[in-house]
This record gives C-alpha cells, structure tokens and sequence, in this order.
C-alpha cells in the first residue's frame, strides 16, 4: 500500500476536535468539528462477502443494504428535500493518516490520542429523479466504521480534501452526472479493517464496503 502526503490547509484552519470517545464505540452522534485533512494511506477494497441482493452484475439492488465487493456498486432511493432521488452509489477508497496529522488537524490532540483521520470516498450518481437543486444531503449518510465500531465525525473536514467535491460546488445535479463526496472520521490507528457504510436512513440496512488498514 503506498503511502501518501496528507494533505492541510494553513493553521489557521486548524480544527477543533470536541470529541466524545464513545462515539469511536458506535453511539451514533456527531460530536467533532473540522475543516479539512486527507489521510495518507489509500487502503484496498476487501472482497465482499455479496449478501446485497443483486441485478446486472456488479450492483446490489433495491436499496436494502448488505455487504459489497470491490467496485461494486449499490443503487437506493434517497429522500432530497421532499423529493425522491435514485442514486448509484461506490466507495472508492479510504485515505488513512497518521497520528502527526492528527495533531495537526485538532486544536487539543490529547482529546484525540491514539486516533487518526480516515477520510471515505464516495461516489454518487444520479440516476433517476433530480434535478437535485443544491447542497444535496446524499454524502451526509456516510460513514466510517473500524474494527466493527463507528468513527468520530470530523464536521466539513473532507470538502477540500484532493479528489472530493464540496456540497456547496454541486448545484442543478441532473441524471447520469457523477459527484465524489467524502466525509472524514477520526478512528484508532491500530484499527485493521475499515468500512465505509452508507444507508438511506437511520432505519435502513447499510450498504458496507470493507477495506483493510495496513
């Protein structure tokens, strides 16, 4: 796995991490606040295990969540401000950083000790409904999770990460347009597996992408 620079904005944007430890053990809510970071480890799609439903080859169908293998893709309806949006949906990979960056991305590293910025990216396409007008609220269901447990939410700290798109960029997004969506998690460095997981609603079964963490 080669390794990868992480990349920062100027200290002034240095975040401030108000983070609630038991977050990293899936309590769900997002306590942290952020303004960028990319991690430097671009970690390799885990074979699925292809619990998803499936259509045509290479995509889970339906929107009822379940594991996916590398590359492959998943397609749900997804509520955009009172409208109903059908999206495809991947994850690309997850940049994993290291425990320097950590300290320079938080305001008070020892809240984030043992910690490092795991940043997901996804792809979404739009393939039927739309146009979604702005600020679309598909990337905000994303998440991290490690070794089975959920990360700390970095808040906006992925939109000017290389290779992800700020929702505030993506207007009058119209069917077959593709947009990268990332959101960063902060997760522990000696975590193994990592998976991005994804789902319409609280109540809704996840899609899950695995990774492994070297």
């Amino acid at each position: 796995m080669s390794k990868k620079k992480l990349w920062l904005r100027s200290a002034a944007s240095v975040a401030v991490l108000a983070l609630a430890l038991t977050a990293c053990g899936g309590s769900g809510e997002e306590d942290g606040a952020a303004t960028t970071g990319k991690g430097g480890a671009s970690q390799e799609k885990e074979p699925g295990k292809g619990e998803a439903e499936k259509g045509e080859a290479g995509k889970a169908e339906g929107g009822k969540g379940g594991e996916l293998a590398a590359g492959e893709k998943a397609t749900s309806a997804f509520d955009e401000d009172g409208a109903e949006v059908t999206y495809e949906i991947v994850a690309e990979k997850v940049d994993v950083g290291t425990a320097e960056d950590t300290k320079k991305l938080v305001s008070d590293p020892k809240k984030a000790e043992g910690l490092v910025p795991a940043v997901a990216h996804v792809e979404f396409t739009v393939k039927d409904g739309g146009p979604v007008a702005d600020y679309p609220d598909v990337g905000g269901e994303i998440e991290v999770h490690a070794d089975g447990q959920r990360g700390t939410i970095l808040i906006g700290a992925s939109e000017d990460a290389p290779g992800c798109e700020s929702t505030s960029d993506i207007k009058n997004w119209k069917a077959g347009e593709s947009h990268v969506i990332c959101d960063t998690f902060m997760v522990p460095e000696t975590a193994k597996e990592l998976t991005v997981q994804w789902a319409a609603d609280r109540d809704a079964d996840p899609f899950v992408w695995s990774f492994q963490n070297s």
